[in-house]
C-alpha cells in the first residue's frame, strides 16, 4: 500500500516483482530475469517493488555445496544491480531478521509499519471506500475493526473482493459482501473462520 501511495505522490509507474517469475532453478536464468527488469524500469523511470523480500535478498548461506554457492552469487548480483540502478526500489517484508545484512546496510531509509491496532483498523477500513463507491447503511465497520485483526493489505483486498461481489450483484457493498469476502482472505491466508469472530453474521459465511 505504501508503495503505491509513494508511486502516486511521485507520479511514476509502479513495478511490482512477480518473485515467482523471477526465481529459478536453474543456473544464470535468475540473473537474465533480473537484467530484464532492471533495464527496463530504468528506460521506464519506474519505482520498483519487492514484495516478500526476503525470499530474494535473504540471508546469504553457508557454503556447503553448488547450490549454496549460485545462491550466493546470485545475491552478490542482486546487490551489483541495486547499487547501479538510478531509480527507486522499494522491498517490502514480514521477515525483518531474515533479511540480507548487507542489503539492509545499503538501504538508505528503513520504515518499521507496526502492526495496526484496532482504532487503526477502523481508520484503514474507512479510507479503503472511495467516495463514490456505493454502500449500504448496514456496514458495521467497528465490527470488523475489533473482530479481526489483520493487516492493511488484507483490509484492501477484502473490501476489493466484496466490491467485486456487489458488482456481480448489481447491489451496493453491503456487509454480507464484506463478510464473505473476509472469510475468503482468511482462508487464503490459512486461518480459521470461528464463530466467535464472526459472531451475528456468522451464518453467511457458510
Amino acid at each position: 500500500m505504501s508503495a503505491e501511495v509513494i508511486a502516486g505522490e511521485l507520479q511514476m509507474d509502479l513495478y511490482k516483482i512477480d518473485l515467482s517469475q523471477v526465481i529459478s532453478k536453474y543456473i544464470g536464468e535468475t540473473e537474465q530475469n533480473l537484467q530484464r527488469i532492471f533495464d527496463e524500469a530504468a528506460t521506464s523511470n519506474a519505482i520498483l517493488f519487492f514484495d516478500e523480500a526476503d525470499a530474494l535478498f535473504g540471508r546469504r548461506s553457508e557454503v556447503r555445496d553448488a547450490h549454496d554457492r549460485y545462491a550466493n552469487i546470485e545475491t552478490a548480483y542482486l546487490l551489483q544491480k541495486i547499487e547501479e540502478y538510478d531509480g527507486i526500489t522499494i522491498l517490502a517484508t514480514n521477515l525483518r531478521n531474515n533479511m540480507d545484512d548487507a542489503f539492509v546496510r545499503r538501504m538508505r531509509f528503513i520504515v518499521d509499519f507496526p502492526f495496526p491496532d484496532e482504532v487503526h483498523r477502523e481508520k484503514i477500513w474507512r479510507h479503503m471506500f472511495p467516495e463514490d463507491a456505493p454502500r449500504n447503511e448496514d456496514l458495521d465497520l467497528k465490527f470488523l475493526a475489533k473482530k479481526f485483526r489483520i493487516a492493511g493489505g488484507d483490509i484492501k483486498n477484502i473490501v476489493l473482493a466484496a466490491a467485486f461481489l456487489a458488482a456481480g450483484e448489481t447491489a451496493a457493498i453491503g456487509m454480507e459482501h464484506l463478510i464473505r469476502a473476509t472469510r475468503d482472505e482468511m482462508q487464503k491466508n490459512g486461518k480459521l473462520c470461528l464463530k466467535e469472530d464472526f459472531g451475528e453474521y456468522y451464518e453467511w459465511i457458510n
